[in-house]
């Protein structure tokens, strides 16, 4: 039955791709509005797609070299002659997944702020049609990669047993998320040193310095930080979420054999992937709100789509596990609930120290009548307490997943259920990234709208959207780190992570039995070795971040500097009788985002297989285990802090505490523009991070296990 079902997958792969190519279609049938309107939008569009290719060409001389390595490995009989190739693979569906959202992006801000003129409820159908072509086109190609590698291996190796068959194709699978988590990596740090170097650099030099409104056309770092929007919350988001959902399906599934389940284990995640597309597409139509700008009015909109579909999940995943398990592995159902139970706990926490709907946000905003230091230590202290809720929900999830599924009598079953909660967590990906991508839009159409001077009322509709963003997409990140992505990739990586590390230890496990090694393999915590990787892997995340927040500050004082030239030296820009010199700006910032991401990108790579020759694949497991703890903590931190005080400065420009202008207002856009790399460079980055620590790790593991050092 198993084998008949599989079908699935592709059929869900068609349909994404088939409902977000006609949201697209109708999307673009909205005018873009006046001649100024689609000449700003024009120019974003420019300035991204510029970046984007001077982006790949760099990404590309990476792949190849990482492709030469792989080879050899193969050649080498380290690795199959397959992941070379799955590797490209896995980083082009990556980096084609988010160019399709950053396309669609930038064609539909204006749109956005177009339909703003006529009613916020139409702006919103807009923003969040743009946002669901992204996320149906995540889990479209998604599910197109794991489809077209499960056929081809599954036919290369039908002539094993049924068993070492599975085992095969799913580990040579799970080494294709390797390239798309390399890929998402470089998109996101880098889209992100871009998007925050030119925000920051704008905020500090035209709010407080000239104090001229946000996206003011005077600004010559307004088209950057437009641009910023599409390449890093957009393109690098889509790259990110792409590695988050197939890395948790496959990761699931190459725990399925050592589970006992064969091939109906792997085809459960598939199908429930499948499921989850459907259940998108049926969400999307029941997302609308009427005139009213309120946060809680907006929210509700967006829920009725994602309960939506997690109803709908909850309904037929009973049927599917039962169907394929049988009656007697129900628990892995209670599993499912438990991933998406816990990806709502983490979202409504997220929420409520995000929102400026709720006490925390607001404390942050009253925190700036004293000043930005009082600002930030506030933000600090709400992304610092904002970590228990989730911390406990995953931990809670991972022991609910383990014991139901029979982790007792087995432990692989229990490990099996972590990682199908995991895939319940994010099997509804294709709206619940909805809901984040459309932020962009919304914050590129409120650009739109104050440099193109449309009426003021226009503004407040596209600055509402642009609050809600901002809260999904702080929640989005908190459901993320537990599996793997920015929208869904703080809550589910933690579960992914955990699933990852089980199928590394199968692996190193495997490969051992397979060499004859003389001695076995030891991950007592009494080991030094795994004692040292775990040192290591708990100060990665925050090396990993030093470097990235370091990249934006240094970009960011080259924009101050370029913005502050422009407004002394050009004649009548400040009276708005002269045009700022908006691609000096652009170029700065993808000169140093191209730059500036390497060191971070290199060091996921690097570091797993350093410590592995040097100290074995005991320090490995270590490293794994150290930097999912810290990196999943310190995500969900920086996140929640960072979105904290974007909204507490959103509150106070509504007319709160002497609205825009006044001491406060300036001492929340300060805090703001130490939220920005917390919450868009470094944070949503530390989900990649653990993740390609653990795909680095598994498609080397025959090669450390035969040349470390320390054997």
């Amino acid at each position: 039955m198993g084998d008949n079902l599989t079908f699935l997958a592709p059929a869900g792969s068609l349909l994404a791709l088939a409902f977000a190519a006609y949201l697209g279609y109708s999307v673009l049938q909205f005018s873009e509005g006046t001649d100024e309107m689609k000449a700003i939008a024009a120019a974003v569009r420019e300035g991204a797609g510029a970046y984007l290719r001077r982006q790949y060409k760099g990404v590309a001389l990476f792949f190849g070299v990482m492709f030469v390595i792989l080879f050899a490995l193969a050649l080498g009989r380290y690795i199959t002659i397959f992941v070379p190739f799955a590797f490209i693979t896995g980083g082009f569906f990556s980096g084609l997944a988010g160019f399709i959202g950053m396309s669609m992006a930038t064609r539909s801000s204006a749109r956005t702020a177009k339909a703003a003129i006529d009613g916020l409820n139409k702006g919103l159908r807009v923003a969040f049609s743009s946002g669901a072509v992204m996320g149906l086109t995540v889990v479209g190609l998604g599910l197109l990669d794991l489809s077209f590698w499960f056929y081809f291996l599954n036919w290369y190796y039908r002539a094993l047993e049924p068993a070492i068959r599975i085992q095969n194709v799913t580990s040579a699978m799970l080494t294709f998320g390797m390239g798309a988590s390399s890929y998402a990596l470089f998109a996101r740090v880098g889209g992100g040193i871009f998007t925050k170097a030119a925000d920051v650099g704008a905020d500090l030099v035209g709010k407080v310095e000239a104090g001229i409104p946000e996206d003011d056309p005077r600004n010559a770092a307004v088209i950057a930080d437009n641009v910023g929007d599409n390449v890093g919350d957009v393109a690098g988001m889509g790259a990110d979420l792409y590695e988050s959902y197939v890395g948790s399906i496959v990761a699931t599934a190459a725990l399925a054999v050592a589970a006992g389940f064969g091939v109906r284990g792997v085809t459960v995640p598939l199908i429930m992937a499948s499921v989850g597309v459907l259940a998108s597409v049926i969400g999307t139509f029941f997302v609308r709100s009427g005139e009213s700008a309120e946060q809680s009015v907006l929210l509700a909109a967006l829920r009725r789509g994602v309960y939506t579909s997690s109803a709908i999940i909850v309904v037929v995943s009973f049927f599917i596990i039962r169907g394929l398990l049988g009656a007697d592995n129900m628990g892995v159902y209670w599993a499912v609930i438990a991933g998406l139970v816990a990806g709502n706990i983490i979202g409504f926490s997220t929420e409520y120290y995000t929102s400026a709907g709720f006490n925390p946000t607001r404390r942050v905003a009253g925190t700036a009548v004293t000043g930005p230091a009082t600002v930030i230590i506030g933000g600090l202290s709400v992304g610092m307490l904002s970590t228990v809720v989730p911390v406990a929900t995953v931990g809670v999830a991972i022991l609910v997943s383990f014991y139901l599924s029979g982790g007792l009598r087995d432990f692989n079953l229990g490990l099996y259920g972590v990682g199908i909660s995991a895939v319940g967590m994010l099997s509804t990906l294709g709206i619940t990234l909805a809901t984040d991508a459309y932020g962009p839009v919304a914050d590129n159409a409120g650009g739109i709208a104050e440099m193109a001077h449309l009426d003021p009322g226009v503004r407040k509709r596209t600055d509402a959207l642009d609050a809600l963003g901002n809260t999904t997409a702080a929640t989005g990140k908190g459901f993320a780190i537990g599996s793997v992505g920015k929208g869904l990739a703080i809550g589910s990586a933690a579960l992914t992570a955990l699933a990852l590390i089980a199928a590394y230890r199968d692996q190193v496990e495997l490969i051992a039995k397979g060499l004859n090694l003389p001695r076995a393999i030891d991950l007592s915590l009494l080991n030094p070795r795994l004692l040292v990787g775990l040192f290591v892997g708990g100060v990665m995340p925050f090396v990993f971040c030093s470097l990235a927040m370091n990249a934006v500050g240094r970009a960011a004082q080259e924009i101050v500097i370029e913005v502050r030239r422009q407004f002394k030296e050009i004649v009548g820009l400040m009276e708005g009788k002269a045009k700022a010199d908006y691609a000096r700006c652009v170029d700065i910032c993808t000169r140093a985002a191209q730059k500036e991401m390497v060191a971070p990108a290199l060091s996921a790579i690097i570091v797993p297989i350093a410590i592995g020759l040097l100290f074995s694949v005991e320090a490995v497991a270590g490293l794994l285990t150290g930097a999912t703890v810290t990196g999943f903590v310190l995500a969900i931190m920086m996140a929640n802090a960072g979105g904290s005080w974007d909204n507490a400065k959103k509150f106070i420009e509504e007319g709160n505490l002497g609205g825009k202008g006044s001491q406060a207002h300036k001492a929340a856009v300060v805090g703001d523009t130490v939220g920005d790399p917390f919450k868009d460079t470094a944070g949503p980055s530390l989900n990649i991070l653990i993740k390609l620590l653990s795909m680095v790790s598994v498609v080397f593991a025959s090669f450390i296990l035969q040349n470390a050092l320390l054997r």
